[in-house]
């Protein structure tokens, strides 16, 4: 019995290692707060305040739209944040 809880545990360290490790990118819905020179402000996920810029070309966008940001790879630099869609 005791063997088996150690496979178990061993498989979930593991498991959890892997995971740690892994980047991907993530999108989630946030608001535009205001606009800068420098691009749109919007809120992370965090709750922090970031200026990112807007891929989608040939729009604008206003203070209070709902929009997608994507964070590419994990990186939550201003430089790698970017508007990618509209709600």
């Amino acid at each position: 019995m005791d063997f088996r809880d150690e496979l178990i545990k061993t498989i979930q360290i593991m498991i959890d290692n892997s995971l740690g490790c892994y980047k991907s990118d993530r999108t989630y819905k946030s608001i535009i707060k205001r606009i800068d020179k420098k691009g749109y402000v919007v809120i992370d996920e965090t709750g922090s305040e970031r200026t990112v810029k807007c891929c989608i070309p040939n729009i604008e966008l206003r203070v209070g739209q709902s929009v997608w940001v994507k964070e590419p790879m994990g990186r939550i630099a201003d430089a790698d944040l970017h508007i990618c869609g509209i709600v």
